[in-house]
């Protein structure tokens, strides 16, 4: 069992290396490409929106797919879309190889996460998934920052891409040598995955996420701009940078489950929220030399992926029923913010500066602690029956 999670925990890195290596090499790529750092941004916008919108989609498509075969022809596509990115001159084309390895990435992430659960028995299947997701946290610690130093080492922006490229080809390499037969999911329409969008306490929980991680990457789609005066321009410092982020990433991930078992998912979401909109506020200022940004990277890693554990319990806590649905439903409203986040920065860099991005990331953050607090009250109104947790996903006494 554990030899076929460490393969999708690969294919997971792969993936999420993809999508957080691209802000670390964006002034290389724009360069190479004649347009503006703020154009070159929507290189993030295409994979993580193609992500998002045919994530749902190809997992109703594909149901009946043998799982090898899925993450085969998954796995291709996202290392041919990417080859594609390193070989083409021009950003129009570039463009379109990303929403093709987007295409791949959404083959096989949703896939890879309900395989984990089917690999293990139930008693094991909370630790094989966390495995799998691993691989994502991994990626944010090592991942981008390895592409980072790549790019900076090399001078040359599309060896990153040929580096990603490799990722996922060793992730297939797994899946041909490694992975057994894995049964396939239950067969789920289309509507009936987008069915719980309908619901208030649903589609306010999956409002905060949006809201949070568009600020959350308005700042870090271009934060080698954001963060030039810290680094002086050097490629190795912000890999470096890059590192602390995803270590911190990582620590967030994984410690916020238990603070939500001890405290209850609201006073983590309320406390990370407030502390990373000061953080933002104070970006312009931090970000000014390396030890304040090391600092503000750590609290901003720290906190912002911390609110992925709780955000992920209050959606299962309002519809159990709905779980695995749901939990594709955050990750595609992820991307969602992801992919609208350069465009926000694309924005605020012809407004206010690439240096100045934080406050308004900030305002994005703080109107997620609104749309935040606003799903705890509806969810309060749809308490469950006395004697029972509630829909939050903790006890009375945790959310009051």
């Amino acid at each position: 069992m554990y030899r076929s999670l460490l393969v999708l925990s690969v294919a997971m890195f792969a993936i999420g290396t993809d999508s957080f290596v691209i802000a670390g090499i964006l002034p290389d790529a724009a360069h190479s490409l004649d347009v503006s750092v703020a154009t070159a941004g929507w290189l993030i916008t295409a994979y993580a929106f193609s992500c998002a919108v045919l994530g749902p989609v190809m997992a109703a498509l594909t149901t009946r797919w043998p799982r090898r075969t899925l993450f085969l022809v998954g796995l291709g596509i996202f290392v041919a879309g990417n080859l594609l990115t390193a070989l083409v001159p021009v950003l129009g084309v570039a463009l379109v190889a990303r929403a093709v390895a987007g295409l791949g990435g959404a083959m096989v992430s949703p896939a890879a996460v309900a395989a984990a659960a089917a690999l293990a028995p139930p008693e094991k299947r909370g630790r094989a998934i966390s495995t799998v997701l691993a691989g994502l946290s991994a990626a944010t610690a090592l991942g981008a920052p390895i592409g980072t130093a790549i790019g900076s080492l090399t001078g040359n922006w599309r060896v990153t891409m040929l580096f990603v490229s490799a990722l996922g080809i060793l992730a297939a390499a797994g899946v041909v040598l490694l992975l057994p037969r894995i049964p396939n999911p239950p067969q789920v329409a289309l509507r009936a995955r987008l069915a719980p969008l309908g619901d208030r306490r649903v589609g306010m929980t999956l409002l905060t996420t949006l809201l949070v991680f568009s600020g959350l990457f308005t700042v870090y789609s271009y934060i080698a701009e954001s963060l030039d005066r810290a680094t002086g321009g050097s490629g190795t410092t912000l890999a470096l940078l890059l590192f602390v982020w995803g270590v911190a990433s990582t620590v967030g991930t994984l410690g916020s489950g238990a603070l939500v078992d001890r405290l209850g998912a609201r006073r983590v979401i309320n406390t990370g929220l407030i502390v990373l909109v000061i953080d933002f506020l104070l970006l312009p200022w931090s970000s000014a030399n390396l030890g304040t940004s090391i600092v503000a990277l750590v609290v901003w890693g720290v906190c912002g992926w911390g609110l992925l554990t709780p955000q992920t319990h209050r959606l299962i806590g309002a519809m159990p029923a709905a779980a695995p649905m749901l939990t594709g439903l955050n990750t595609a409203t992820t991307y969602v913010g992801v992919s609208i986040a350069p465009l926000i920065g694309q924005a605020g860099i012809g407004w206010v500066g690439a240096h100045r991005l934080g406050p308004i990331g900030a305002l994005l953050l703080a109107l997620g602690l609104i749309a935040a607090e606003t799903a705890h009250l509806i969810i309060r109104r749809h308490r469950a029956p006395e004697g029972s947790r509630e829909a939050d996903g903790v006890s009375p006494v945790a959310t009051t």
